[in-house]
């Protein structure tokens, strides 16, 4: 009987170590499976019957989505997502990027604290942030008290119970949450860049303006397609913040998906819809980020 060659010696440790590195995933792919892949399938399944979470289900097929998709109040929900990505995604991505360009140029004392400030909401939980922003936006509220002791009280409103400015004051909610993200994500982005790079840009005869889009804006392309997705996710999911403020009033103003959700869940109730719901929403997500990666690794 011949011997093993070379080869078959060196494919045994890697045989091996193969599955001594599945023995140790095993674990922890079997709790994912358990608490994410098995109850995204029983979603899946929930959304194809009229189900009120107690009495039996009946079969719907595509009722469900199609309720989702053609029902007006449902439906303003995808207007009010995109509302609010201008607020959470790209205002802050443009002050984050604006701020990165000018911290970085210049080195000022103190650019410690002022991260740390404006980094803080990251820290806070969104329920805490949203009854704050409530109290500022009372009637009698620190943002109306200002207006007024600046002479502009003829500005003065009911923020949050207002049709018109309900949503955007919720909006500039989520701006101040991911400003401070973007920002230092941003900064570290911009200090991974080589300086020779700008200094062939000064060489060149570029200006700030010029230096910013020529090298730190491709520079930071990774970075932006990580808050993107982040940030543009999060305004499609946002709940906790428009639950404790305004529950998706005044009327449907500031409703989303998830508050149309919880409320399809835990208040109809229509387990079936709310499913229907989650599997769209979780749908864009994942086509969204998967968009924003591809997009970002092309040369």
């Amino acid at each position: 009987m011949s011997e093993p060659t070379t080869h078959q010696k060196s494919a045994r440790p890697r045989r091996r170590n193969r599955w001594i590195g599945l023995g140790f995933a095993a674990l922890p792919l079997a709790v994912y499976a358990l608490v994410v892949l098995v109850p995204l399938a029983q979603s899946v399944q929930f959304s194809f019957y009229q189900w009120d979470g107690v009495s039996a289900s009946t079969w719907a097929g595509l009722d469900n989505y199609k309720t989702f998709l053609t029902d007006p109040v449902l439906r303003s929900t995808f207007g009010h997502v995109l509302v609010l990505i201008g607020f959470f995604a790209l205002l802050p991505i443009a002050l984050g990027l604006l701020s990165a360009a000018l911290l970085t140029r210049a080195k000022q004392p103190g650019m410690a604290v002022y991260r740390w400030i404006f980094f803080l909401p990251q820290v806070m939980t969104t329920v805490v942030i949203a009854l704050v922003f409530k109290r500022i936006y009372a009637p009698d509220g620190p943002l109306n008290t200002a207006l007024e002791a600046v002479g502009l009280g003829s500005f003065a409103k009911t923020w949050l119970g207002d049709f018109t400015w309900a949503l955007p004051a919720l909006g500039m909610i989520g701006t101040w949450v991911t400003f401070g993200f973007c920002m230092v994500l941003f900064i570290s982005g911009t200090s991974a860049i080589a300086p020779e790079l700008y200094e062939a840009a000064r060489i060149d005869g570029a200006g700030p303006v010029k230096e910013f889009f020529a090298v730190t804006l491709p520079g930071l392309r990774g970075q932006m397609a990580v808050a993107l997705t982040l940030t543009i996710t999060a305004a499609l999911r946002t709940f906790d913040l428009v639950w404790v403020t305004t529950h998706g009033g005044p009327g449907t103003s500031t409703l989303t998906p998830a508050v149309a959700l919880y409320k399809a869940a835990f208040q109809n109730p229509q387990v079936g819809l709310a499913a229907a719901i989650g599997v769209v929403m979780a749908i864009l997500c994942l086509i969204i980020a998967i968009v924003i990666t591809r997009v970002s690794e092309r040369d």
